[in-house]
C-alpha cells in the first residue's frame, strides 16, 4: 500500500454544544471561544482545516452572532459560517449554543465531539 494512502483525508462533521450563562454579548463570547477552542484542541485541527460551520442557538440567546465572534477570534475568515435558531422544544437545554463543523480530517483519527458545560446533558457519551 502506497505511504500516501495512509495520511489520506476525509471531509467529515463534528457536531459538539455548550451553554452560555446568561444572554449577553460577553458570556457567549466566552461559551463561542471556549467551544470552538475545544473543537481544535480535541480534534487537532487548523483554521485551514475548517470548511464550514453551522452555529444554532435557542431562542433564549439574540445579543449576538456567534459566527462573527467564531471568525473574529480564531481567524477563520476563510470558513462559511451560518447562524440560526435552534428548533423550540419544551425542556431543552437553556441558553444553549449548538455547532456543526464541516472539516478537513485525516482518515486515521478519532473524532471528538465536545459538549460542554450546561450542554454536556445532551450527550453524555461525548463530554
Amino acid at each position: 500500500m502506497p505511504k500516501d494512502h495512509l495520511d489520506c483525508e476525509i471531509i467529515t462533521a463534528i457536531r459538539g454544544a455548550t451553554t452560555s450563562s446568561g444572554n449577553t454579548f460577553e458570556e457567549i463570547e466566552n461559551s463561542v471561544v471556549e467551544l470552538i477552542n475545544e473543537l481544535i484542541l480535541r480534534n487537532c485541527l487548523e483554521p485551514k482545516n475548517f470548511l464550514s460551520i453551522t452555529f444554532s442557538v435557542t431562542k433564549d440567546l439574540d445579543a449576538c452572532f456567534p459566527a462573527s465572534i467564531a471568525r473574529k477570534c480564531f481567524g477563520l475568515d476563510s470558513v462559511a459560517f451560518l447562524d440560526c435558531q435552534q428548533m423550540y422544544v419544551p425542556n431543552d437545554v437553556d441558553f444553549c449554543i449548538r455547532l456543526l463543523a464541516l472539516v478537513i480530517f485525516p482518515t486515521n483519527s478519532t473524532i471528538n465531539h465536545p459538549y460542554l458545560r450546561g450542554a454536556s446533558n445532551l450527550r453524555s457519551d461525548r463530554c
